[in-house]
């Protein structure tokens, strides 16, 4: 994850140290900002700070919000595993499936994190799980298929 032109390191902060992926996907960049890190047993952490727009009317974190950042997980956790998909210019991917159990509720201000690992690789398929926490707590377990694609082009 280091030194990948893909993301980029922050620097100060609350979350220094961690990297953002930004300008590539212009709805995480409007609902997160979400972060990433790879830890030092080589698994990727993600996170970001519940706020205000992540609630839904009853002042809990919206469920499409959880989903969206266990969709974002997927494409971190598998990160490091895509030079082995192929050429760069085959090396991205899209979401084939992405199932997720809500298993409790968080509120505005709290960490929100998720982990989770590839489970496996096929030719054109990556399957992975995770799980998003906060204080330790269970919120979403998920589960997802992301399938190689061709990169395009962006305008």
């Amino acid at each position: 994850m280091e030194g990948d032109p893909d993301t980029t390191l922050v620097t100060e902060g609350e979350w220094k140290g961690w990297r953002v992926w930004r300008g590539l996907d212009p709805f995480e960049d409007l609902t997160g900002p979400f972060y990433l890190r790879q830890e030092p047993d080589g698994s990727v952490r993600c996170a970001f700070r519940a706020d205000r727009k992540h609630m839904n009317a009853a002042g809990f974190m919206h469920g499409g919000c959880l989903m969206t950042f266990a969709d974002y997980a997927l494409f971190a956790i598998a990160h490091n595993h895509r030079e082995r998909l192929g050429t760069p210019e085959t090396s991205s991917g899209v979401t084939a499936t992405l199932n997720g159990e809500f298993v409790s509720s968080v509120r505005e201000g709290a960490l929100v994190e998720a982990t989770g690992e590839v489970v496996r690789m096929g030719r054109s398929l990556i399957f992975l799980r995770g799980l998003i926490t906060s204080s330790g707590e269970p919120l979403l377990t998920f589960s997802g298929l992301i399938k190689r694609v061709r990169r395009r082009e962006r305008s």
